[in-house]
């Protein structure tokens, strides 16, 4: 069955752009046969990945980052419903968060032979009001920050995530919340809120460390610091994966559960899988959907 691969040009900067031709060649190498459709706009891998699906491309692969993939199942769900996929990944993007918490080889040849391979896990994806997202969603100062990077444009790479951090931390915005799920409840002032299907996001950060793409479950932190030297020391916590995160520190919380319904007093902004679905939202329903999506990956012992 032919594959159908969506490049987004514009992933790390325009970085894919430059470096599809070796994957393309890695593909072609590892056995893949495929037809390309090209994202020329913000949104546009939605309505690639939907066109896609209904005309029967499996599997579809994904050329680019971590919003990218956040297209494609956006695009998917709206063409299979609640069985997703499967998809491949070529990691072109500027994180790669889900490959890596996947544990898939960034190599881009090493990640054709995984796609060639065949193999497949069922993996959670979650919903945030109506966008799907498969790593990390949040709220706050993630992505108050993440608004911050995109103005940057004399850093390329995770360095320019953490010049941004220490630009919003130096801002320190705080937000008053009240947050319900499964088993409790919690109202005050935060200064973040990320809601974690895996544990890395933007490349370096592991803000929520104890997410499982495979347990059925949302993790979720929230918490934070009144003052800019709480929110410091926070930054080379959330950067550990192990012993010593930030979850750990004092007014911090992280949380499972299966929903997760959250008011804020005043508008903040809001991102899924990295990218702004909103400057200014008041009002997010979270939900996980387990085991709906295929993923091309070497199957867990």
């Amino acid at each position: 069955m032919t594959a159908k691969v969506i490049l987004n040009p514009y992933s790390n900067r325009w970085n894919a752009e430059k470096r599809w031709p070796e994957a393309s060649e890695a593909l072609k190498n590892a056995g893949v046969d495929f037809e390309l459709a090209v994202s020329e706009r913000h949104g546009h891998a939605v309505e690639l990945a939907e066109q896609a699906a209904r005309k029967g491309f499996s599997p579809i692969i994904v050329a680019g980052g971590d919003g990218t993939i956040g297209e494609v199942v956006n695009g998917l769900a709206r063409s299979l419903g609640d069985v997703l996929g499967p998809i491949g990944l070529m990691p072109l993007g500027s994180a790669n968060d889900l490959a890596s918490n996947l544990g898939l080889p960034l190599d881009l040849a090493a990640a054709a032979r995984v796609i060639a391979a065949g193999e497949t896990q069922a993996m959670d994806v979650c919903r945030v009001n109506d966008i799907y997202f498969v790593n990390n969603s949040a709220m706050g100062l993630e992505p108050y920050v993440t608004l911050i990077q995109q103005r940057i444009t004399w850093i390329k790479g995770t360095s320019r995530y953490l010049v941004a951090a220490l630009r919003g931390i130096y801002d320190g915005p705080r937000w008053r919340v009240k947050i319900e799920w499964d088993e409790g409840s919690f109202e005050g002032e935060v200064s973040l809120i990320s809601v974690g299907n895996g544990p890395r996001t933007g490349g370096v950060f592991f803000m929520t460390p104890h997410a499982n793409l495979f347990d059925g479950r949302l993790t979720f932190v929230y918490g934070g610091h009144a003052r800019r030297l709480g929110l410091l020391r926070m930054l080379p916590a959330a950067m550990k994966p192990g012993p010593g995160n930030y979850v750990e520190m004092e007014g911090v919380v992280e949380v499972n559960a299966t929903w997760i319904n959250i008011h804020f007093e005043t508008p903040t902004p809001a991102h899924a899988d990295g990218e702004i679905f909103s400057e200014a939202v008041q009002e997010l329903v979270y939900r996980i959907q387990p085991g709906c999506l295929q993923v091309l990956s070497p199957r867990r012992p």
